[in-house]
């Protein structure tokens, strides 16, 4: 799965890096915790570090790696996990459905529904179908996490093939930016297969200025919440501040593509060491 992962990268000009590990500023997310290492954390991704090379000019560029964050454990969580994540510079998260796609029919084996073409769904439609109200033009924080998580992605699961669900609401952009026509909706989308969350990929927000004050509010947001704050990573963003340029990002979990292929209902059955 690697090899064929590492193969598929390589024949579209990409570089594979290495980024660190270890790190000093966790990407400041709303719900996310970074595991404690000394005086750093491990890290949750490596977003931040990944497009500060993109900053510097690497157009094409993946990696698979360990991630981790604390207290997660589940059906479909681990505290530590393998994570593919790639940027492609000059292309929007649109430009990457069909890359996502055409990655899992080439790791998977030969999976009949991992070759049809995938279903598109915007989170107002799907909302709308599942869960009986739109979330754009009222947003809702504590009622779009349920309804998602125990009326949509349930809903998805009868879909057939990979289920794109994009245009998401700008409350839950992240790190994407928000569409110039309508900033009420972010350039985002999740994958989905049997209605497990997959991949997740962005149109990356390049506008220092809205990261910072995104920052600035989820590390608010997360000090009202008794969590732990990390520090502005200055270095991302002073990078971005010398410019980055258009460019698409995406992070794969390996783990749940694994228990997809082999059918596994706990993400424990398919690493070698679930418990470290």
């Amino acid at each position: 799965m690697m090899s064929d992962a590492r193969a598929f990268f390589a024949a579209r000009g990409y570089l594979e890096v290495e980024t660190p590990v270890r790190v000093k500023t966790p990407a400041l997310e709303e719900h996310i915790d970074a595991e404690a290492s000394g005086d750093h954390w491990l890290r949750t991704s490596p977003e931040l570090h990944m497009k500060r090379m993109v900053c510097a000019g690497y157009e094409r560029i993946f990696q698979i790696g360990p991630c981790f964050r604390r207290g997660e454990r589940g059906e479909r969580h681990l505290p530590e996990y393998a994570m593919l994540e790639w940027y492609r510079t000059g292309a929007t998260c649109e430009d990457l459905v069909p890359e996502t796609c055409a990655l899992l029919e080439a790791v998977g084996g030969g999976d009949a529904h991992l070759s049809a073409p995938p279903s598109v769904l915007t989170v107002s439609e799907a909302f709308e179908s599942y869960a009986g109200w739109d979330p754009i033009p009222a947003f809702d924080a504590e009622r779009f996490d349920l309804d998602l998580v125990e009326k949509v992605e349930p809903a998805l699961a009868g879909l057939p093939g990979p289920v794109v669900l994009t245009a998401f609401p700008s409350a839950r952009a992240a790190l994407a930016r928000c569409r110039p026509d309508d900033p009420r909706v972010a350039d985002r989308w999740e994958l989905y297969l049997n209605g497990v969350e997959l991949a997740n990929a962005y149109t990356e927000l390049t506008d220092p200025v809205e990261q910072r004050r995104r920052f600035e509010a989820c590390a608010a947001f997360r000090r009202e919440e008794g969590r732990d704050v990390y520090e502005m990573d200055e270095a991302f963003l002073g990078a971005l501040e010398e410019g980055m340029p258009a460019c698409a990002g995406i992070a794969l979990g390996m783990d749940r593509f694994l228990m997809y292929l082999t059918g596994a209902r706990d993400i424990a059955e398919v690493v070698a060491f679930a418990d470290g």
